[in-house]
């Protein structure tokens, strides 16, 4: 048997009804999309939470996927770790090498890192001021690099600041090598230097250097100016030179020197 709240109940939906069913098209529109409008946060809570159901199922891996990754990580890890030992071995190695050949063992770079402040006018593209000068140690000579490679040597110091004369300056000849084939040479200014200042020559090599473009071109360590090792730039092209008796190249300086911002100054 219904109780008399359930009859009144089922009452007042039929008058519901039919009231409804007097209305006109319009108002019994509008009365739809507000009774739809109260479930449409309980769809948009299912419809989010079936989506990320969906992501998280796409993102789980197989489990012989992730056991393949595994051994796949292991395997790396004891490869690094020989070579770790591989490596300490050579350490040693060079180290007993340089005792029995009284060779000076190389020592680290102290870096000083130093701001571009200011380029000469006179000599805009050769030349810039950094700030950095005798009251932080810097002296003359000392090599300057950027991340990318060498930049040049200290030409002048002040207390305060010094002037940096870059590489293409006929005043900033730099004894190099290439890696590849050992050849040593001197870097000087190229005759596009004046346009181009990303372009030096590479002078003083043997007629029977064979180079190719692309080889790195690394300082020398001979004059006991620029330690050795310091990236110089690339091998642009090559050709023989005063009726074959030598061997010249051009070379693509790794560090942008015209848009030089910090530099690092090599206190040896």
């Amino acid at each position: 048997m219904l109780k008399r709240p359930q009859y009144i109940a089922i009452v007042l939906v039929v008058l519901l009804a039919l009231a409804l069913l007097g209305q006109s098209e319009r108002v019994t529109s509008r009365i739809r999309l507000a009774v739809g409008g109260l479930f449409l946060p309980l769809f948009g809570v299912a419809n989010s939470a079936q989506a990320l159901v969906d992501r998280g199922t796409a993102s789980i891996l197989p489990r012989a996927e992730l056991l393949r990754q595994m051994d796949e990580l292991q395997l790396e890890n004891r490869r690094l770790r020989l070579q770790g030992i591989q490596w300490e071995e050579a350490a040693r190695e060079n180290a007993r090498l340089r005792e029995a050949l009284l060779l000076p063992r190389q020592v680290p770079w102290r870096l000083r890192m130093a701001r571009v402040v200011g380029r000469d006018p006179a000599n805009w593209w050769k030349n810039v001021r950094i700030n950095l000068g005798s009251r932080d140690g810097i002296t003359n000579n000392m090599p300057v690099i950027a991340a990318e490679g060498l930049v040049g040597r200290v030409s002048e110091t002040g207390y305060t600041h010094s002037s940096v004369v870059l590489l293409g300056d006929p005043a900033c000849r730099v004894s190099v090598l290439v890696e590849e084939t050992r050849d040593h040479g001197v870097i000087a200014p190229s005759d596009a230097g004046a346009v181009d200042n990303t372009i030096v020559d590479l002078k003083f090599l043997s007629r029977n250097s064979i180079l190719k473009p692309g080889q790195r071109v690394v300082t020398s360590g001979l004059g006991n100016l620029f330690p050795k090792g310091i990236v110089v730039g690339q091998i642009a092209d090559a050709r023989s030179v005063q009726f074959g008796l030598y061997t010249e190249a051009r070379v693509s300086l790794a560090a942008r020197l015209n848009t030089l911002e910090e530099v690092w100054v090599i206190a040896q």
